[in-house]
């Protein structure tokens, strides 16, 4: 779940992306997980989804390290890739400010970092 503010808004990278209202200083927490917020979901769990539903899902959810998908349940599931992001996700379970971020700049991070598939 994010530690701090964002809203959702039309993205110049992808669809729809999470931005934040503050500027945040380099090496901030931005994101982490909670169980109370961010669902887990097993392949045999998301197997017995309806396939409409099921691929619905799988546009937000990533795959984690211990194989199991998970579904951000605040607006960092509208977060988009970059090669070059300014969030760094090399932390299981956790997202900080690779740099300094200005207001109302988009959220990005690399997919490639977290999601297996």
């Amino acid at each position: 779940m994010f530690l701090l503010p964002t809203y959702v808004a039309a993205s110049p990278v992808h669809g729809m992306g999470a931005f934040t209202p503050l500027p945040i200083a380099q090496g901030t927490r931005l994101w982490e997980f909670n169980p109370a917020v961010d669902w887990t979901i097993t392949p045999e769990e998301l197997a017995a989804i309806p396939e409409r539903l099921r691929l619905r899902l799988r546009t937000y959810c990533f795959l984690n390290p211990n194989g199991v998908y998970v579904l951000c349940g605040d607006n960092a599931r509208f977060m988009n890739h970059q090669d070059d992001p300014n969030c760094d996700d090399t932390r299981p379970g956790l997202t900080i400010a690779r740099r300094d971020i200005q207001a109302h700049e988009e959220l990005t991070c690399d997919y490639r970092v977290f999601d297996l598939e």
